[in-house]
């Protein structure tokens, strides 16, 4: 089965447009809060707030026996970059976010990941002609090719998302991102593959899964669920329980094995420990659930294309 990690930016406080849920926590507070969440393996941690002290963080991991899932670069910042990192109009904005990133790379491997994972949610647009689109490509295929380049042992992980802040993000799609992929041909560049994102985009994630795995470019799994018409972080399974157990199917079928889900999900008035604890039981038990199936069984109802007879094996099986 695969490990259990939290993204840290979620064990503190979380804001949307009106609140702010939790308080603000440091890094060390972040971490201890895990140790009383039973079946986490590890952390996504977030470059560059919660390396304000290497060392100290390392040691802290360390003791609480965590591993690091991959480190999710911040490519949006409250300060700079407003019009976006890699699709910056500004030559020394691009610069910039390269070099961060390949600081980030070295952190990563001393820190026993060999995974960065961004989602560039602000290199978008609101309106028609706002953004030279020819010119953001070229932009982002120059940066991110640089990026990958410093160090082909460090994979780039791209989470796409189809809007927010922007109201079309760049890399929106899984088959978006995948063929940007594809244009800039480096081995190591990859996407993550966000549950909720998937639903928000109207896509079939396990669809969008088999893809990405055909072409070599799954490189991570982030867990969560929404109603499609906003990313609201929820539990996983909150609406969307048959498209999970065929997502867990799917991701078993195609050998994501003994690699990460990390949870991007948001506790709101809730506990924080108490939620991550029912977010780890819950993807367990979604597991269970999905492996209930017989892969030899389902493909041959599959293979029939009636959905009557395939849809109630699943249910017989999971439920």
């Amino acid at each position: 089965m695969n490990k259990l990690s939290v993204i840290t930016a979620f064990l503190g406080g979380v804001k949307n447009r009106y609140m702010q849920y939790n308080p603000n926590r440091d890094i060390e507070e972040k971490i201890r809060l895990l140790k009383d969440v039973e079946g986490v393996d590890g952390v996504e941690l977030c470059y560059p707030t919660d390396f304000t002290n290497p060392k100290e963080l390392k040691k802290l991991l360390d003791g609480q026996g965590l591993n690091v899932s991959g480190i999710n670069v911040r490519s949006r910042r409250q300060d700079k970059w407003i019009r976006g990192s890699f699709t910056s109009t500004l030559a020394s904005e691009r610069r910039e976010v390269v070099e961060e990133f390949k600081m980030a790379s070295d952190i990563a491997l001393e820190f026993g990941t060999d995974r960065l994972s961004t989602c560039p949610l602000n290199d978008g647009h609101d309106y028609v002609f706002e953004m030279n689109y020819l010119d953001a490509y070229r932009y982002a295929e120059e940066t991110i090719s640089e990026i990958c380049a410093h160090n082909r042992e460090v994979r780039l992980s791209l989470e796409y998302k189809l809007n927010d802040p922007r109201t079309r993000c760049l890399f929106g799609t899984a088959a978006e991102t995948l063929s940007f992929c594809q244009t800039v041909g480096a081995e190591n560049l990859g996407v993550t593959m966000d549950f909720g994102h998937s639903i928000l985009g109207k896509e079939r994630p396990a669809q969008a899964l088999c893809m990405l795995s055909k072409a070599k470019k799954l490189f991570y799994v982030h867990l969560n669920d929404n109603d499609r018409c906003w990313d609201w972080d929820l539990l996983p399974g909150a609406f969307h329980v048959n498209e999970l157990i065929e997502f867990l199917y799917y991701l078993k079928k195609v050998n994501y094995d003994n690699d990460w889900y990390a949870f991007d999900v948001t506790s709101k008035e809730v506990d924080t420990v108490e939620h991550f604890r029912l977010v780890a039981k819950l993807v367990r038990k979604f597991e269970s659930m999905a492996r209930k199936i017989d892969e030899s069984r389902m493909d041959e109802l599959m293979e029939r294309r009636n959905p009557n007879d395939s849809f109630e094996y699943m249910i017989e099986c999971v439920y």
